[in-house]
């Protein structure tokens, strides 16, 4: 038995021809659809890159307890399991994460491992006076600080990536084919090849551009925020993530010649996946960190070959999530699910489409916490502030770049073992800067996917509302979810239509106490108003400022927030403000 997944990151489902798009160019995602089973309702869990990760290791949703980190002492890893069982298991990557502060437990975990070098900013090749390049994208100094020196060393990189050969997903692919092509004949062995792309920037060889009528010479990095920028680069990016799309659907097709050579579709299972996909300014957004978790965020492509069934070129409608993978992995190599994973293999679901969970839920670490039944999907909002509510649960306190800080860790207590963390106590240290705040903004979200699958449009149906959040409080009693975060969404109490009412009505009443005597042109700018003074120190003070104005629009607003912060800071801070003002 063997078994490889081919893993890319943000690869949208939507842009696939395998799921019905006629304008992005790919004929071998196509030719993979008709080579293995393909679901149609296959669900992220945690958000974004590592706490994805995280899951596919463990089988267990990771946003309930922790926001970016690396495995733990207590974890499960599927992936080490199957070594310790004598499994030969290989990781061949140009995702650079795995090699940061927030991610350097997950290579370990494989019998070898191959990191390929130069995506995004990797501080690969060395220049002391690297020349700074002004991408002109319309973001605050704060954030072009955050990312000028990735960026600055992105084009440092590219000059020894001229050629197709030298770009990371070629490298990365052809260095899993390398293993294949040794070891083929072998048994008992486990590939993940993990691609990068079509993660930005969306550095595109030329050849791949032509075919969407581009040229070369366009920078490919968006900013992360609402949908600010001008419409010629809008259509650059879109179209350049396209073409990326297009390159990797090529190096798809690579994988699929290597299993029609060697036949490995005889004993041979093939994933081919993603950990979540990416806002091309849709609803207004780009990125994938901070605004909800849409379905062109939530609902990725999921493709997989099982030779002890070999159907092919079939679809399924059952629900799944990435933390199922790990079950499928262990149970097509004959091993035992550890009674802390929680998800289940899809053997079932491949077969006769036989459903293994009635719900999906997922989210941002302190976020509105999301599930779907694969008819109607509802985003719950928080009803209150995260002081005091959302801690990280923990005994390797690290960011993506960085260990926590000492003013955090000053906070830190010593939590009792969750049932999953085999009698090991964690450190519970205040969360602070998790991708944003004031979430409450966004209010909670129905939508009916089977009529409006863009979420264009919000219903009210308390009765639904009602019985998707009973099945999100069962699912965190279920993952032993932290008893403050029942309080932070609301679920403290019986869940029922009445109350659900009582609850909206608290959150607009509590939010009218901070405002009072101040009357806005705009809900946006009251949101804008409410996240300010939350994070002002001064706050009672601003809030006199406010209330002398008979009414705030945007012109007093912006007036009254540079005379509080000053002009250095006045960017930053709005820029800030802006994103807690996008109600949707």
């Amino acid at each position: 038995m063997k078994a490889v997944m081919l893993m890319f990151d943000s690869l949208r489902k939507d842009l696939l021809s395998a799921y019905g798009n006629e304008e992005t160019i790919t004929p071998n995602f196509q030719r993979l659809k008709e080579k293995t089973v393909a679901f149609e309702h296959f669900y992220v869990g945690s958000m974004p890159c590592m706490p994805a990760r995280r899951e596919l290791h463990t089988g267990r949703y990771n946003f309930l307890h922790r926001s970016w980190g690396p495995l733990e002492a207590w974890e499960n890893s599927a992936v080490e399991i199957m070594k310790k069982h004598g499994i030969y298991t290989h990781l061949v990557t140009d995702h650079k994460h795995y090699w940061r502060d927030g991610g350097a437990t997950y290579h370990p975990r494989y019998s070898s491992y191959e990191f390929i070098r130069g995506q995004e900013g990797d501080n690969w090749k060395g220049v002391v006076d690297k020349p700074h390049v002004d991408l002109k994208l319309n973001e605050a100094p704060l954030s072009k600080k955050f990312k000028s020196k990735s960026r600055d060393q992105d084009f440092v990189n590219r000059r020894y990536m001229r050629e197709e050969a030298m770009h990371p997903l070629c490298r990365t692919v052809q260095a899993g084919l390398e293993f294949i092509d040794t070891n083929y004949q072998s048994d008992q062995w486990y590939l993940q090849i993990e691609c990068f792309d079509p993660h930005e920037p969306f550095f595109v060889p030329e050849k791949y551009l032509k075919m969407y009528g581009l040229e070369d010479g366009f920078h490919g990095w968006p900013s992360y925020y609402y949908n600010n920028q001008d419409g010629r680069t809008n259509a650059l990016l879109k179209g350049y993530y396209k073409a990326l799309v297009s390159m990797c659907d090529a190096y798809v097709g690579k994988v699929l010649d290597a299993f029609d050579r060697y036949d490995l579709w005889k004993d041979t299972m093939l994933i081919v996946n993603t950990d979540h996909g990416f806002l091309l300014g849709e609803h207004d957004w780009w990125g994938k960190n901070i605004m909800p978790i849409y379905n062109e965020i939530a609902n990725i492509p999921f493709f997989i070959y099982d030779p002890r069934s070999k159907i092919q070129n079939e679809q399924r409608q059952s629900l799944a999530q990435n933390i199922d993978v790990p079950a499928t992995l262990l149970d097509y190599f004959g091993l035992d699910k550890p009674q802390e994973m929680m998800g289940q293999s899809l053997k079932g679901i491949i077969e006769k489409d036989e459903p293994n969970r009635p719900y999906a839920m997922y989210g941002y670490f302190g976020s509105n916490i999301n599930i779907t039944d694969g008819h109607y999907t509802y985003m719950h909002a928080p009803i209150t502030d995260e002081k005091d509510h959302i801690f990280e649960y923990t005994i390797m306190p690290t960011h993506i770049n960085s260990l926590f800080s000492t003013k955090e860790l000053q906070g830190m207590t010593l939590s009792k073992p969750f049932s999953f963390t085999k009698g090991v106590p964690l450190l519970k240290i205040p969360a602070q800067g998790f991708g944003g705040s004031n979430y409450h903004r966004f209010k909670n979200r129905l939508y009916h996917i089977d009529v409006d699958p863009k979420q264009t449009r919000k219903i009210e149906d308390k009765e639904i509302q009602c019985r998707l959040i009973q099945a999100i409080k069962k699912m965190m009693e279920e993952n032993d979810a932290p008893s403050e975060l029942y309080a932070f969404y609301g679920f403290d109490h019986e869940i029922n239509p009445e109350y659900l009412k009582l609850l909206d009505r608290q959150v607009v009443e509590s939010e009218a106490e901070l405002i009072q005597g101040i009357n806005f042109t705009t809900e946006e700018l009251k949101e804008g108003y409410l996240a300010f003074i939350k994070n002002m120190p001064d706050a009672s003070c601003i809030a006199e400022c406010f209330k002398k104005q008979a009414l705030i629009d945007e012109t007093i607003f912006y007036q009254l927030v540079e005379e509080t912060v000053g002009k250095e800071r006045i960017n930053d801070v709005m820029y800030q403000l802006n994103l807690n003002m996008r109600l949707d």
